[in-house]
């Protein structure tokens, strides 16, 4: 065994830390218990675990457990026939705990090797924090007796102390009353005990002598149910104390099997291959727990990232359908298009051959920039519009849609109000794009007549102007639009386009069209997706990292095969 210890260790070692960071931070059903078991695994590793396997010849711990109440603490003096623990009159009480040891055992508990995270203290009197440490020589070396908090504690951190205790010890010395022996907070613990293989002796105190065998052989009935028909029991009748301590003939036996374990070499051996085989062993289910939690974490940030990734698609629709419809073509843009290329007796006077149409226009185009230059903004604006209705429309959409999905609330929390609106940057980065877009129009329709070496001074005169019926044909479309508009937007895009057509030809006006509200598009769901990013940002910040869940199974696995190769 000793060429293959070191295994063993470094395999728990890499499990435990595993199970440290283990990536439990969405609020979704399961998350605490798969917490509260992470972190009953990572300190049972520390306190016990670890130290044991390190040390196997360590003094017996045996830790004294069991409900308010019970008489735990007068139980530990009458062990050691001295008043090394106080019992608590108020309840609740939070004093320290108290570990008592052999003269010869106290450099084993005086160092972190056992309860690292818990300080030690020696002093006397009533310690409200760590662990204090009582050196007496009413213990034989070999065997350490912990006092422990009650486990059915109102106070929280009492009652996981009192977890952590027991997770840590060799042996428990579980107390219960004639009275309370069949509670429910008592029987977890037991059921816990069982299912870690824990070495177990239960203490049933305060029995009235007249029903001591009736009570008993129903509390032996019930440990054989439970599966631990191994344990020891012992009954202490209700007697009056001698000098605060328990008649010897109720506590003597207890003692007498507590200093055999401890002078026996072979016997207290076994104790500890039992606990702490029993506690290797139940080190797979509660893995399987916490990675099952993992999982859920997981599927949980699948969702949310998927609510967020619809949300923003369904605003690039939006966008797609707004540029599609003609809806832009209404209002202010109306306005200025009607400004730009006239309406009425001028479009019927248009109606000649393209050359006059293409005169005119470039007429207009040259002689009057304002309008073009108004055109453009109204464009510039309507489109603004546009993306932040979008941008709007996606974070409300996706805040509501956490609302109600797992882990989706947490995320929120009290950033609900901000996120559920556009972020405060989008409104200019939305101008930047959309005056980027205004021009890539022009540099597109430059590109376009710098090849017509016969129509490039007619087209120079008229860039700004070319753009901006470019910029027009993007969203001309009858869809949404009444039969006034139609006649306005439409029959006068028209005209405009075949200006263009006369210019640079009828596919490459298409293509120039085509082109321009692609680029546009693109701009559209570019923006969005980066809108997108700081409810992605969340997700990533509480998601479990690809591949957690196997991590934790195969170290789980890797501890299995440590053990084996052991055997």
């Amino acid at each position: 065994m000793s060429t293959s210890a070191p295994r063993l260790p470094d395999a728990l070692q890499a499990l435990r830390d595993l199970l440290a960071d283990a990536p439990l931070h969405l609020d979704v059903p399961g998350r605490d218990e798969a917490s509260r078991s992470a972190r009953a695994v990572v300190d049972q590793v520390d306190d016990y675990l670890l130290p044991r396997l390190r040390d196997l010849d360590a003094p017996l711990l045996a830790v004294v457990g069991g409900s308010t109440g019970a008489g735990k603490s007068t139980l530990v003096n009458s062990l050691l026939g001295t008043p090394v623990t106080t019992a608590g009159v108020l309840r609740p009480t939070t004093r320290a705990p108290v570990l008592v040891c052999s003269p010869a055992d106290r450099a084993a508990f005086a160092g972190d090797r056992v309860l690292p995270g818990l300080a030690r203290s020696t002093g006397e009197g009533e310690v409200t924090g760590g662990l204090r440490l009582v050196v007496s020589d009413a213990l034989p070396p070999g065997l350490a007796v912990l006092d422990a908090p009650d486990v059915d504690s109102v106070v929280e951190t009492n009652r996981e102390l009192a977890g952590q205790l027991l997770a840590a010890a060799d042996l428990w010395l579980f107390v219960t009353t004639a009275a309370r022996y069949a509670d429910a907070v008592p029987w977890e613990l037991l059921r816990t005990a069982q299912e870690r293989g824990t070495a177990l002796a239960v203490v049933l105190d305060r029995v009235p002598p007249e029903a001591a065998g009736e009570i008993a052989a129903d509390l032996g009935g019930m440990l054989r149910t439970a599966g631990l028909s191994a344990a020891r029991l012992f009954v202490i009748e209700e007697r009056p104390l001698t000098d605060g301590f328990l008649p010897e003939d109720q506590v003597g036996p207890l003692r007498s099997w507590l200093h055999g374990l401890a002078a026996d070499q072979e016997q207290r051996a076994a104790v500890v291959r039992q606990t702490l085989a029993g506690a290797l062993d139940s080190l797979g289910g509660r893995v399987d727990l916490v990675a099952g939690g993992v999982a859920q974490q997981a599927a949980a940030a699948a969702a949310l990232r998927q609510a967020a990734e619809a949300a923003y698609a369904r605003a690039c629709e939006d966008v797609s359908d707004g540029v599609a419809s003609g809806a832009l073509l209404r209002g202010e843009v109306l306005a200025r298009w009607q400004e730009f290329v006239g309406t009425g007796e001028w479009m019927r006077s248009l109606q000649g051959q393209v050359g006059k149409l293409r005169d005119r226009l470039t007429a207009s185009l040259t002689g009057r920039p304002s309008a073009g230059v108004g055109l453009q903004q109204a464009l510039e604006s309507g489109v603004e519009v546009l993306l932040r209705d979008a941008a709007e429309g996606a974070a409300e959409r996706t805040a509501a849609t956490w609302r109600g999905t797992p882990g989706g609330p947490g995320l929120l929390a009290d950033r609900g109000r901000e996120l559920e609106t556009a972020s405060p940057e989008f409104a200019e980065a939305a101008s930047g794009e959309v005056r980027d877009w205004q021009g890539t129009v022009l540099d597109l329709v430059r590109s376009e007549g710098a090849g017509k070496r016969n129509r490039a001074r007619v087209y120079s005169w008229g860039v700004n102007g070319a753009g901006a019926v470019v910029m027009v044909a993007v969203f001309a479309s009858t869809g949404g639009l009444t039969g006034g508009e139609v006649a306005v937007a439409g029959g006068t895009t028209a005209v405009g386009q075949r200006v263009l057509e006369a210019v640079f030809g009828d596919s490459a006006v298409r293509a120039l069209a085509a082109r321009a509200r692609a680029d546009l598009e693109q701009r559209a769901n570019r923006l969005l997706t980066d809108e997108r990013a700081r409810f992605d940002a969340l997700v990533e910040a509480a998601a479990p990292p690809p591949g957690s869940v196997e991590e934790l199974r195969t170290a789980a696995a890797e501890l299995a095969a440590a053990r084996r190769a052991e055997r």
